[in-house]
């Protein structure tokens, strides 16, 4: 995430599903393989704005222009390897998104359930950044991941994300030095004056009683 002397900003989000995508790909039969994976061969290998992607598609069916204007700031696109129709991979990308931006697209994700970095929750003024740590999880990911497969493939969500998403982290990045960081999490680590770095240990994520030794519910971070 990218953020703003302006009070926006922007995020690039980058899964691979490469390990994922052939595991399911292997637990799939061959008569309906086709037929399960059809939806991904949809998404671009180019930046592609979700507002062309759903006009291209006839599925463009709101005038709002609230709406109609997120949908524009709004990119993907997914990345393929040896000819293959299905992705190994894809990339999302929100474009200088303000505070109501992401109010708006909060209520587009409940119905598109988007991978989008949990981090989009936080408070940005322009020079603060408020971080509620209690958005250091994954459950966008998970839900996007509910929605693409069916109930048994998804019923170990534990199991799923411990086995194809071995590194997983976001980092954050001001255009103003970095002035001051208040409160301490064991997964936020300064990286350089500019930016600070989430690194996720899916094994604490998903232990029931987790043992953290700095796990403060807010940070603040300050920039000059």
């Amino acid at each position: 995430m990218i953020y703003h002397k302006d009070s926006a900003s922007s995020v690039i989000t980058d899964v691979d599903t490469r390990e994922f995508m052939a595991e399911m790909e292997a637990m799939t039969p061959d008569s309906i393989k086709q037929e399960k994976f059809k939806d991904m061969d949809r998404f671009p290998t180019i930046w592609t704005s979700m507002y062309d992607l759903l006009k291209k598609e006839g599925k463009l069916k709101t005038e709002n222009q609230d709406t109609i204007r997120i949908l524009k700031k709004f990119f993907l696109k997914s990345t393929k390897a040896d000819n293959k129709p299905v992705p190994v991979g894809f990339s999302f990308k929100m474009d200088h998104f303000t505070p109501n931006d992401y109010e708006l697209i909060k209520n587009f994700n409940k119905d598109e359930k988007l991978p989008l970095d949990q981090n989009f929750l936080n408070t940005w003024d322009g020079k603060t950044l408020v971080i509620n740590t209690d958005v250091f999880n994954l459950k966008n990911i998970e839900e996007a991941l509910q929605s693409k497969g069916s109930k048994e493939e998804t019923a170990n969500m534990e199991g799923m994300m411990m086995m194809f998403f071995k590194n997983i982290g976001t980092t954050l990045k001001f255009e103003n030095k970095i002035k001051s960081i208040t409160g301490k999490h064991d997964w936020l680590k300064q990286v350089d004056d500019y930016s600070v770095r989430i690194q996720y240990d899916l094994k604490t994520l998903y232990d029931k009683y987790p043992k953290l030794k700095n796990a403060d519910k807010k940070i603040v971070i300050v920039t000059e």
